[in-house]
């Protein structure tokens, strides 16, 4: 592995198990690259955590942006018991 940088980590007594136990399984070769592996997980997990993120603020600065006047409390509660009633005539239960 070319321009590597080791470094000392400290673990719990369950993650070094862990990191053993694959090793010893054959899964990886050694606990580095059951580490590089790990890394590489958390880093994709991180960019995915990234763009969800990105996601949701684009989704609520579009939301604030909307130029539509807002759905009032009273209202939404009206538009979701109907939903309940009509759910629940449609699956045979009364509604009330």
């Amino acid at each position: 592995m070319q321009n590597a940088e080791k470094i000392s980590v400290t673990l719990s007594p369950e993650m070094v198990r862990a990191l053993k136990d694959v090793v010893e399984s054959g899964e990886f070769a050694s606990t580095s690259e059951a580490v590089r592996d790990a890394v590489r997980v958390w880093q994709r997990d991180r960019a995915e955590f990234t763009e969800r993120i990105a996601a949701i603020r684009g989704r609520v600065q579009r939301s604030i942006e909307d130029p539509r006047a807002a759905v009032r409390l009273d209202e939404i509660k009206q538009r979701l018991a109907t939903l309940h009633a009509e759910t629940m005539t449609a699956h045979g239960r009364d509604p009330r």
